[in-house]
């Protein structure tokens, strides 16, 4: 699995890989999976062993925006074709549109002959925007040569296709939503709730794309309007020094706390902090914090945007707003008098939300339909260098497919030579782990402390070519 977005960063894409990699290399998937990403400062790099059993690379590349990394193309062919090799890999599942490790994960995965899968997590315009264009034609360029293409939403589905051009959508695309782990997202009890104001709770990037503008111009009117409400913002972002210059300007220091980033263990106790989840957002693939709050009985209010309105049922769980100021005010008006309503009369029941959320969404499900998907792209068969060639050319047209089909070339020469001047028989391959063989109950700080720094391999033992 390659993706720039890994824990310790926090984030949708992070969460959902984290889920579906423990429950790969877990009974009765049985899966040996390895994890790839960048390094973190400032001690986060190398490799590390996972009390779930998951390894976990950290390469040193460097960082350009939003934990994205500056795109190396070829320079990272020597180090992705390493840990190809040396873990026995035989499938690539790349995430996020966004994440230049990914693509080109699945670019030197192709040449190799390994089979690939990409999961796209975003919603992106067709034309909008220079970065918008920019990652249309990377995705283009990318999608081309693809086993297969996971979507998060409908809405995501048909977004995908369009920007990338993919030929035969309905044997290559699928859609698997994200889910919920009913186990660490549970309400308080009711009278721990029913003790309490009401207050509106927002989780999210505070960056433009996440609504926090709307955020900005809404939260003075609601206060004004419920002076019984208060807001709880967590995550960080560019936005986040916007947000503190409104609740000064406004005086509301009171009423709207703004806690910053929110650790993974510590979601569920933030987000029952309050009756009531906002979000936002002018463009959501899926939203994973939402049925992340609705596992903890929160009424769900959002913008009506992308695949959000396939997530829960509205009106009963889902409130759904247009992504303007007027209307965002408006549907969370109606929120708060729904919750006061039932607080006072008795009919707040968190735990009928939980329950039917963990009755739509499982991660167990998730894999189980993400191992078959596995399974279809190794059924495919390999093609040749002009058959991949030609994908290129007729996927994108003469011209922009003829530069397509230099770069497929010269990185077919580059293979050559690596495997010339540093041939696959000379680098170790790591053992097969008998499943299971991971301690469940590790602590966090067990699971980090077995830390490889190219000295040793997993076993213990010096290897010479490491």
């Amino acid at each position: 699995i390659v993706s720039d977005f890994f824990y310790p960063n926090l984030g949708g894409v992070e969460g959902h890989i984290s889920e579906i990699s423990a429950l790969l290399v877990a009974p009765p998937f049985n899966h040996h999976v390895v994890i790839i990403t960048h390094a973190y400062a400032p001690s986060r790099i190398g490799v590390r062993h996972l009390s779930t059993g998951v390894t976990v690379y950290y390469l040193p590349l460097k960082v350009i925006a939003s934990q994205a990394t500056l795109p190396n193309f070829f320079t990272s062919h020597p180090l992705l074709r390493y840990i190809f090799i040396r873990e026995r890999i035989q499938l690539v599942h790349a995430h996020q549109a966004l994440s230049s490790l990914a693509h080109e994960a699945l670019f030197h995965a192709r040449e190799a002959g390994i089979k690939t899968v990409f999961t796209d997590h975003s919603l992106f315009s067709l034309d909008e925007d220079a970065a918008s264009i920019l990652t249309n034609k990377l995705l283009r360029f990318v999608l081309s040569d693809v086993d297969r293409v996971v979507c998060v939403s409908y809405a995501a589905r048909e977004n995908t296709v369009l920007r990338a051009g993919i030929r035969d959508p309905g044997r290559r695309v699928v859609v698997i939503p994200n889910a919920v782990d009913g186990e660490k997202f549970k309400p308080l009890t009711l009278k721990e709730q029913s003790t309490r104001s009401t207050t509106i709770v927002i989780l999210s990037r505070l960056m433009y794309r996440k609504g926090i503008d709307l955020l900005i111009e809404a939260i003075p009117r609601i206060c004004l309007a419920h002076p019984e409400v208060d807001f709880l913002i967590g995550g960080d972002g560019p936005k986040r020094v916007e947000l503190e210059q409104m609740r000064e300007r406004c005086l509301l220091l009171d009423r709207v706390q703004l806690v910053g980033s929110v650790k993974q263990g510590s979601v569920r106790d933030h987000l029952t902090r309050g009756e009531i989840f906002l979000s936002p957002s002018l463009t959501e693939a899926f939203g994973t914090s939402l049925i992340e709050a609705a596992s903890c009985g929160l009424l769900i209010v959002a913008t009506e945007v992308g695949g959000v309105p396939e997530i829960l049922p509205s009106p009963e769980m889902l409130l759904l707003a247009a992504p303007n100021t007027d209307e965002l005010v408006r549907v969370v008006s109606l929120a708060v008098h729904r919750v006061r309503t039932q607080l006072e009369s008795g009919d707040w029941d968190p735990w009928a939300v939980h329950a039917r959320t963990r009755g739509m969404y499982s991660w167990s499900e998730v894999v189980r339909r993400l191992e078959g998907v596995y399974f279809e792209a190794m059924r495919e068969r390999r093609v040749s260098r002009m058959e991949r060639l030609m994908r290129y050319w007729d996927n994108a047209g003469p011209e922009t497919g003829g530069v397509f089909c230099i770069v497929v070339m010269v990185d077919m020469v580059f293979a050559w030579l690596l495997e010339w001047g540093w041939p696959k028989a000379d680098i170790d391959v790591v053992l097969p782990v008998a499943p299971g063989v991971a301690s469940e109950t590790a602590s966090e700080e067990e699971e980090e402390a077995h830390v490889w720094n190219g000295d040793e391999d997993r076993r213990g033992r010096t290897t010479g070519n490491d």
